[in-house]
């Protein structure tokens, strides 16, 4: 006959399972029932047993906690386990969540780090007769990889992001729950499904609090016990501690190094200038990544949308334009006309061929409609009417990001009469330059997109070329802008699964309200517009260098020069990095780390575009900012070299004559 005290506890354990776990939401019935079958009242320290069935977690030695009964049961429904499961769970502590889900699986591994909370749990195991629990001390972050593969992973800790030796322990449609987070406070916990064997997929499912991961792949226990070790190490010290070196991007491991942002909606990724060959080719191999592995099918650019429409036809095998010239011929062809831009092109068009139509990759211009093009009439125009306004306007052409601050280049705020004179007629000639353009695109009829984008621009031109012709800060929002709406208009039209890459300067894809830009000038970029926008569904990556070779020009419509990038300056971020010495590394910004807080301190950031002035870098090319609010990673490369730009003679051997490069 069952004791009073076992009455009891049979009655608070199915009062806590009907107040405190179904009511909340938990409908799983293995779940509430291996939790009816558990007697917790075992699980916890001598004296706590009257509260062993109040939802809420306990101490049981070691400094550890069991945890909640709510969280241990949603955290055993969205694992999904089934009867066949083998299951490994990380930090078992007193072995209750262990003992729950074996009632649940066909087998249980479990791995905690304190030797005498496993000679407990073991105890526990054998006066239970649950013999289906194997359970050992170790590093919980490295698994159990002689045991793998699991189809549960569950992590009873909470870490500064996913091991990766335990995403690699999971079977084939596996799913691992981790807390992710600070040390302390509010951690996020995640379902980290493994889709195949280089991809998964990573759901967001609410908040939670869990004692710390200590482990290789967790958090390290000197510096929790001992704050002062990494206040006591410099900046770029930490910064070579949590650096991932990268090996050369033309290697298959750099883009497998970034197989996180595989789940992503839009990765957008940076550049510190328009003429670093380092750069694109970094970009290219994280975009074939995403492209072969996690089913991005758009790519996006910084660049103008006519232009980027004679590669998208080219690409996706789609018959040229009538009188189509070629693309990228005007100032700064080398921003897309380079070698680097033409080896992904070619292998875009190749990865498309074996592809259905609807299933091509498709590469797309953000920029505002023909603004270089509209830029050189401008010019053209002034050279012949007024030469002064045409020296005006280069120079603030020159002038396209909006912190620069070199007096030179505004000396000339004050509009000379002969420019504000020749407004009207420039106006008037980008109107005929966008119509002419719009009449050669009416006859194809292969492509709405094109033609509801060319509807959208030709409404808002007047604006535009008015705002354009004058310059300054309205200037760089409404391009900002155009940028992100012209990416919701593809999103839009590739249904509800669409995703992108966006290739664009530092300056477009870092979180503005993170610079000068946002807290000084109330400025705006597409990165902040995607961060309000996706929220955790984009990445934001940025790229820096400390020295070497940029292709860029003096000054709008000047001729490219190779030249010397300037060694960083002391007081920037650039020079922290360089001082880490580590030649090529990312960071993951978004770790809550000794690194992050460090960084948070607002520092100047280099910023490079198609023009270069070494002569007033500072004043041209430095503003304030603040990395990890800017970017989620940040991606390094020590020394760096300019962009090859392809000449007019150019032909790539073997491909055909409508080779978009080609003459």
């Amino acid at each position: 006959m069952a004791t009073r005290h076992a009455l009891d506890a049979q009655d608070a354990r199915e009062r806590m399972i009907r107040t405190d776990i179904a009511a909340r939401g938990v409908r799983d019935s293995a779940v509430l029932a291996a939790l009816g079958e558990v007697p917790r009242e075992r699980f916890v320290e001598s004296g706590f047993e009257d509260q062993a069935y109040e939802d809420a977690p306990l101490p049981i030695g070691e400094g550890q906690t069991i945890s909640q009964p709510y969280v241990v049961a949603a955290m055993l429904e969205a694992a999904r386990i089934s009867p066949h499961d083998r299951v490994l769970e990380i930090g078992a502590g007193s072995g209750y969540a262990a003992a729950v889900a074996s009632r649940m699986a066909h087998d249980v591994f479990a791995i905690e780090r304190h030797a005498s909370l496993v000679r407990s749990a073991q105890r526990r195991f054998d006066a239970l007769g649950y013999d289906n629990i194997h359970l050992r001390s170790g590093d919980g972050s490295r698994g159990w990889a002689e045991a793998a593969p699991f189809d549960a992973i569950v992590v009873s800790a909470g870490a500064p992001a996913a091991p990766a030796a335990l995403k690699e322990q999971l079977a084939i449609g596996g799913r691992m729950l981790i807390p992710v987070g600070p040390v302390s406070g509010q951690q996020e916990l995640l379902r980290i499904t493994r889709e195949s064997a280089t991809r998964y997929r990573e759901e967001a499912l609410g908040g939670v609090m869990f004692v710390p991961l200590i482990g290789a792949e967790g958090w390290d226990e000197n510096r929790l016990r001992h704050p002062s070790a990494s206040a006591a190490r410099t900046t770029p010290e930490l910064i070579a501690d949590y650096a991932m070196p990268l090996p050369a991007p033309e290697t298959a491991e750099f883009g497998s190094l970034f197989d996180a942002l595989g789940d992503k909606r839009v990765v957008l990724l940076g550049e510190a200038s328009h003429g670093t060959s380092e750069f694109y080719r970094a970009r290219a191999a994280i975009t074939r990544r995403l492209i072969e592995r996690h089913g991005f099918r758009i790519v996006a650019v910084e660049a103008d949308w006519p232009d980027a429409a004679a590669i998208d036809r080219y690409v996706r095998r789609i018959p040229a334009l009538a009188r189509a010239a070629p693309p990228f011929q005007r100032f700064p062809q080398w921003m897309w006309r380079n070698t680097d831009v033409a080896q992904f092109v070619a292998w875009l068009r190749e990865h498309n061929a074996a592809r259905d139509a609807d299933e091509r990759v498709a590469f797309h211009g953000l920029d505002i409609y023909n603004m270089r093009a509209s830029i050189a009439a401008v010019l053209a125009y002034l050279d012949k009417v007024d030469p002064q306004a045409a020296r005006v306007a280069r120079q603030r052409y020159g002038c396209l990001m909006p912190w620069q601050k070199d007096p030179a280049t505004y000396g000339h705020a004050v509009l000379s009469a002969g420019y504000e004179k020749c407004e009207a007629a420039v106006i008037a000639q980008c109107r005929e330059l966008l119509e002419r353009q719009l009449d050669y695109a009416r006859g194809d009829g292969d492509s709405w997109l094109d033609a509801a984008q060319n509807a959208r621009l030709i409404a808002s031109a007047e604006r535009y070329y008015r705002i354009m012709y004058h310059g300054g800060a309205e200037s760089w929002n409404l391009r900002d802008t155009h940028m992100f709406q012209t990416l919701r208009h593809l999103l839009d039209a590739g249904g509800a699964a669409a995703r992108a890459v966006v290739w664009a300067h530092n300056s477009h894809i870092g979180d503005a309200r993170h610079t000068e830009m946002g807290y000084s000038r109330d400025e705006l970029n597409i990165g902040q517009l995607c961060r309000e926008t996706f929220g955790e569904e984009c990445a934001l990556v940025g790229f820096g260098t400390h020295r070497g070779t940029v292709a860029a020009a003096d000054d709008w419509d000047g001729e490219m020069r190779v030249m010397q990038v300037l060694p960083s300056r002391q007081d920037s971020y650039e020079r922290l990095c360089h001082a880490a010495n580590v030649g090529r590394f990312a960071l993951d910004l978004g770790r809550a780390t000794p690194l992050r807080e460090r960084l948070l301190e607002q520092r100047l950031e280099r910023f490079i575009g198609v023009i270069y002035r070494p002569d007033t870098e500072l004043m041209s090319h430095y503003a304030s900012a603040c990395l990890p609010g800017q970017f989620d990673r940040y991606v390094w490369f020590d020394e760096t070299h300019a962009v090859t730009p392809l000449g007019p003679e150019h032909h790539n051997p073997g491909v055909p004559d409508t080779y978009p490069f080609g003459e």
